[in-house]
């Protein structure tokens, strides 16, 4: 993955796919503090025409996707939009974006699996990927890093965790590698008691104590699925066994990795909870320029604790080393069950204790088996969300 930093830094164009969320509102802090390195030329969100329009003032962007049909419609009909915009609509509309000629870099935020067929255009053109959305590896890791590999392009994690491994291994072998460890905040309910958690609300476990964050993940950092999501992600993006990807509780989410190496020494990267900058570093890379935000300071005192991750308070994350170790289609079903249970909890039709096993169920019911083709992989995915549905029927409050 790394590159030299010798070489000179132009304007890389960038196409946002997920350009309304916090992914989206961050990546553009970004580019907005960096004009002269970085210029938007495509965005696209699911339905939320209206911000789009604002972005697409601001920035002058003239490709503009809506994944939402009618959304689309009324764009177009709105006159909030330059008469130079171009509409995509779809899913082919965000894969033409994604492989619009003059990009350089794709940043897919798109919650959930939708960012799949985007991603896998982009490879397929030769266009760099900044990565967000998890699920597309957890879903598909075999054919994304194949379609990197076949193209040459490089994947640049952008979520916090992944992107601290990547800077803390470049320029080490993986055979240097002993484990990564990824750190994890705990979530809403970090500190709550046990018997609690039965009666918790959608309200609850959106106040995350340290991320300003959309629902989902929000949610899944609650029951950790999201970390165990994130352990799957890096065994395909740095090729590491499941043994070697662990997790530590770390509350103040200062330290986003700790990274051990054969010889018993060990590196962390540390930086402020905020996505501004694994953002930059994934656009900008292999170039360092100043941050959108301040750095950590010294002058006044702060603690770093890291405790062990209680899998019998976290059942979504003991769930997720499972399937870690299970491999093949394992965790697209977790994925996929997840997805719906989460969904379900937020519009308050399942108890928040329900979701993992809802999970659980799924992994269970559906069978597992080594992917041959893409096909397959989306066939367990929707057999395993239509699964999914029908548990959570059965435990609606």
């Amino acid at each position: 993955m790394a590159a030299s930093s010798a070489l000179p830094l132009r304007r890389k164009r960038l196409v946002l796919l997920g350009a309304t969320g916090s992914i989206g509102r961050s990546t553009l802090r970004v580019i907005a503090a960096h004009p002269e390195h970085l210029e938007l030329i495509g965005i696209a969100a699911q339905g939320n025409w209206q911000q789009l329009a604002a972005i697409a003032a601001e920035f002058r962007v003239h490709h503009v996707g809506l994944f939402d049909e009618r959304a689309a419609r009324e764009a177009r009909e709105s006159g909030a939009f330059s008469g130079a915009t171009r509409f995509h609509t779809g899913i082919q509309g965000l894969s033409d974006l994604a492989t619009l000629p003059d990009a350089d870099v794709v940043l897919v935020a798109v919650v959930g699996t939708t960012g799949l067929a985007p991603a896998l255009a982009a490879l397929a053109a030769g266009k760099d990927l900044a990565l967000a959305s998890k699920e597309i590896l957890v879903l598909a890791g075999k054919f994304v890093m194949a379609a990197a590999r076949a193209s040459g392009s490089q994947l640049r994690p952008v979520d916090s965790e992944h992107a601290a491994v990547w800077q803390c291994i470049q320029n080490h072998r993986t055979a240097e590698v002993r484990r990564i460890i990824l750190t994890a905040s705990g979530g809403a309910f970090r500190d709550w008691p046990v018997e609690r958690l039965a009666a918790v609300t959608p309200a609850d476990a959106l106040k995350h104590p340290n991320w300003s964050m959309g629902p989902k993940i929000t949610v899944d950092s609650a029951t950790l699925a999201n970390k165990g999501l994130e352990l799957i992600e890096a065994q395909w993006l740095f090729d590491l066994r499941a043994d070697q990807c662990q997790a530590v509780l770390h509350t103040q989410s200062i330290a986003h990795c700790l990274v051990e190496f054969v010889d018993g020494t060990m590196l962390a990267q540390l930086s402020p909870p905020s996505m501004t900058f694994p953002i930059q570093r994934a656009l900008l890379h292999p170039h360092l320029v100043p941050g959108v935000e301040p750095a950590l300071s010294l002058d006044r005192v702060f603690s770093l604790d890291f405790r062990p991750v209680d899998e019998s308070r976290f059942p979504l994350f003991r769930l997720a080393r499972h399937v870690m170790t299970t491999g093949g289609t394992a965790p697209a079903v977790y994925n996929a069950a997840n997805e719906i249970a989460v969904a379900a909890f937020l519009d308050q039709k399942l108890p928040f204790l329900a979701i993992s096993e809802v999970v659980d169920q799924c992994l269970t019911t559906v069978s597992h088996r080594e992917p041959s083709s893409l096909s397959d992989v989306l066939a367990v995915d929707a057999e395993s969300r239509q699964i999914a549905r029908n548990v959570c029927k059965k435990l609606e409050v």
